[in-house]
């Protein structure tokens, strides 16, 4: 075991746990004098007032396992005596107050576009510039606000909360960035300030310097439909390349899943082909779309995505198609498929992507058994529907 030191060193710290969590957790045992939230590492670094009231935090640790929202989290003597100015600059400066914030949004099952972030966060103040871009860690926007007070406000009200009910969670640090450029006004980019830049060209992405890349998408011959409802181009983090059309998706809800709830939500995304649940694997399925653009879609947006209290893993499976039979269901001529050139609305909405969901929830608005999973629209829908405010 380390030596004995005032500093508390925290592991496991999800992205759902903010400052105010781990404050309330050793509250109990003392003052604290300094917390650095380590989010790249998903550690926290906490310094009590003296060296006896850390030792009592994790005496008392050894017998009552640590809980916050649910997450274990396993704690233990920093090998730093003390968190120093030095420490904290290398450590911490994510959390030195700035008037930008750099927002990681997880579980994305619905879109989010600049309209979307700006209905968020403007709340707590003018907002004068919105920058979305995809990274390692997801997809990623910088916020810039009039005054540092606001960006402060906004952090503290919406950390770890969800845009929609139960997915598409905020992780909200303060940026290093003195100031953003913003080259074009468009669903990825804003600058409030200055409302007559123009519109970027179709099918690039922004601000090379914030993101991944600065270059034109390929398009698919069968996109046009998803890629108008955003804005004539792809959704951050979509190459557009992927030539799978079948996913394999798995730890599903036995109770609860069928192939035709698997249909409501995986048609959000594209047109379905065929699904079929693997016997000898129950909480297993194949569902096939109708190209690899579409399939390329639903793996991005729902992987990690919670089913009937399940977390779904969602990859590509090396099929690469179902075979047709008696295990299996086709949905190859079905009318429900929302992406066909001949689909109307029918219940309440047929773009799965940007035009309003209908019904509620996943169902949207080519429903099977006309339940769907999520609730009514609401949240900050904007532009991309949304099942049910998370607020």
């Amino acid at each position: 075991m380390a030596e004995s030191s005032k500093v508390i060193h925290v592991r496991n710290v999800g992205h759902e746990i903010s400052e105010n969590d781990l404050l309330q957790l050793f509250q109990p045992f003392g003052v604290i004098t300094k917390l650095v939230m380590l989010r790249a590492k998903n550690q926290a670094l906490l310094q009590m007032q003296d060296v006896s009231s850390a030792i009592t935090a994790l005496q008392f640790f050894t017998t009552v396992q640590p809980t916050i929202r649910g997450r274990n989290v396993y704690i233990q003597f920093s090998s730093h005596q003390e968190l120093t100015t030095a420490e904290q600059n290398i450590h911490g400066r994510e959390d030195e107050p700035n008037r930008i914030l750099l927002v990681t949004v997880h579980h994305m099952l619905y879109p989010i576009t600049v309209d979307v972030l700006h209905q968020v966060f403007s709340p707590y103040g003018f907002v004068e510039k919105i920058v979305t871009f995809q990274k390692s860690a997801g997809f990623q926007a910088l916020i810039q606000y009039q005054a540092q007070q606001c960006a402060a406000s906004a952090r503290t009200s919406l950390q770890g909360r969800n845009i929609y009910d139960g997915c598409c969670q905020l992780d909200i640090q303060f940026s290093n960035l003195e100031e953003l450029q913003v080259n074009y006004n468009n669903d990825r980019s804003r600058d409030y300030t200055n409302p007559n830049l123009p519109s970027e060209q179709k099918g690039r992405l922004p601000h090379p310097g914030y993101g991944d890349a600065g270059v034109a998408y390929p398009q698919m011959a069968n996109t046009s439909a998803i890629a108008a409802a955003f804005g004539g181009g792809l959704p951050p983090g979509i190459t557009g390349t992927n030539d799978r059309c079948t996913i394999l998706v798995s730890n599903l809800n036995t109770d609860s899943v069928d192939e035709d709830k698997l249909f409501n939500l995986f048609s959000l995304y594209g047109n379905i082909v065929r699904i079929k649940l693997l016997r000898n694997k129950p909480d297993h399925a194949l569902v096939q779309m109708g190209d690899g653009f579409q399939a390329e879609l639903a793996v991005h947006f729902l992987k990690g995505a919670m089913l009937f209290g399940k977390r779904l893993e969602v990859n590509y499976s090396k099929h690469p198609n179902i075979t047709p039979g008696t295990d299996s269901h086709d949905y190859v001529n079905s009318n429900l498929n929302r992406f066909n050139p001949g689909y109307g609305r029918r219940d309440g909405g047929g773009g799965g992507y940007g035009g309003g969901r209908g019904g509620g929830g996943y169902g949207g608005g080519g429903r099977r058994d006309g339940g769907g999973y999520g609730g009514g629209d609401g949240g900050y829908g904007g532009n991309s529907g949304g099942g049910g405010g998370g607020w």
